[in-house]
């Protein structure tokens, strides 16, 4: 009996083995990914700086300021919108923010510039959602009237997003994907707040959050280093919603490191290194950085999964400071300090992330691990999506202090059974469609 059971778990680790898949590109998201173009993108920032400050307390003129900018980001989605056959449809997300004696003096007219790039499949009510601020700001928050350019802070993050709905709104995906570029994120993320609020007041399905912060200088001060190989993507660990109810679960499972945002921090490393050359994504665990704040928290904080991608060597020369020449130090956050190839893959990130999560299947449903023997093997087995054409499902396996995921098996089944313990490896699986697209992991319950 004792040589059966062998027999039978080696014949199971050998078609594991085989099942572990190299994960070829999807053809159509590479040919998106070469169509962003880093002349497009400096285009777009000098637009941008033009409008001479986007400070959110600036006067609503047609030529200069918060107004002016916001105006002309609506028209280039408008322009997109015209060629997208009816699919994308544009949207100023307005409303009216009353003084609150901080960083906000007077009642200020808000507005979020929005394109939606509405899923072919009218059962499927995913959402993924990708932003950038189109505010700026000097050394005093609260001045409104000198220039303050925001060429990288966030003008690079706003350019992010009207490249990739420029690129994207001629296709066609099964999800929806919302480009936004909110306002009032250097006033207290006020933009971002009122978006967030408004999604889980009108349940909207937001499955994912790609938020866009300076992400367009490859050099620090004080180090001097210069790199544009390397960007970093932001993601809080335990989750900030709900955690008291949660945190049961997380510790009887050791799933400190495996929350939602930090599996899809995990997932934009995977899916921008398949498609962007020369770019290692650098996940940093942490929701954001120190003393900073960034528009992804507003949707962390209401329960969504959320990431903030930034570049890996800020310059702080160059952020929220007047614009001037002291001892010899050119200060401001102006077009030049920027690396608009840099910028490019960076945006590459973005959309080949996007594009990839909207073209896959919805992520497999009741997904549970077998507990109740004692064994040195493993059982995982689910039900379907929601929906999407599946083709099968990867199912992803790394040992516990390991970061990354090491593995993936795929079955075209809606269960397997792995020769490796359940006591030393986590497990997730992801659903993947037809063209070899993955949906978001789910890390499995056990099973009662």
């Amino acid at each position: 009996m004792k040589r059966i059971l062998y027999l039978l778990l080696v014949a199971v680790a050998a078609t594991a083995t085989q099942a572990q898949t190299t994960i070829q590109p999807d053809p159509v998201i590479e040919k998106m990914v070469s169509e962003i173009n880093a002349d497009s993108l400096k285009s777009t920032i000098m637009q941008l700086v033009n409008f001479g400050t986007r400070h959110t307390l600036s006067a609503q003129d047609p030529l200069r300021g918060i107004g002016a900018a916001r105006d002309w980001i609506l028209s280039r989605f408008n322009e997109f919108a015209r060629t997208s056959h009816g699919r994308m449809t544009v949207e100023l997300d307005k409303w009216s923010l009353p003084a609150d004696g901080k960083r906000v003096d007077v009642t200020a007219n808000m507005g979020n510039a929005m394109a939606i790039l509405h899923g072919t499949d009218t059962g499927d009510k995913r959402i993924f959602l990708i932003s950038g601020h189109m505010d700026s700001r000097v050394s005093d928050v609260m001045n409104r009237a000198s220039n303050a350019p925001g060429a990288n802070d966030d003008g690079s993050g706003t350019a992010a997003v009207i490249e990739c709905a420029r690129i994207m709104s001629s296709r066609a995906f099964p999800a929806t994907i919302l480009f936004v570029a909110v306002c009032g994120e250097e006033q207290g993320l006020f933009g971002s707040d009122h978006l967030a609020e408004r999604a889980r007041q009108n349940n909207w399905a937001i499955e994912a959050v790609l938020n866009n912060d300076i992400m367009g200088s490859n050099q620090s001060n004080e180090t001097g280093i210069i790199d544009n190989t390397r960007v970093r993507v932001f993601s809080e660990g335990l989750p900030f919603y709900e955690l008291d109810k949660n945190a049961s679960g997380i510790r009887a499972m050791g799933l400190e490191n495996d929350g939602k945002s930090r599996q899809l921090a995990r997932y934009v490393k995977e899916t921008g290194e398949r498609y962007v050359p020369n770019l290692e994504v650098v996940l940093v665990y942490r929701n954001d950085r120190f003393l900073r704040g960034g528009d992804h928290s507003s949707f962390v904080q209401r329960g969504y999964t959320s990431v903030r991608i930034t570049e890996m060597n800020e310059n702080y020369d160059h952020q929220h400071q007047d614009v001037r020449l002291e001892k010899g130090t050119q200060y401001g956050d102006l077009p030049q300090f920027m690396d608009f190839e840099y910028l490019r893959k960076n945006t590459a990130l973005n959309l080949c992330n996007l594009a990839n999560l909207a073209k896959s299947p919805s992520f497999p449903e009741d997904v549970k691990i077998d507990v109740k023997n004692l064994t040195n093997s493993t059982w995982i087995f689910w039900k379907a999506p929601r929906t999407g054409r599946v083709k099968g499902y990867y199912v992803l396996m790394r040992e516990t202090y390991q970061a990354f995921w090491q593995k993936k098996f795929f079955t075209a089944q809606t269960e397997i059974h792995l020769p490796y313990s359940k006591d030393n490896y986590f497990f997730a699986v992801q659903s993947v469609s037809e063209d070899g697209n993955e949906s978001l992991p789910v890390i499995p319950a056990v099973a009662r």
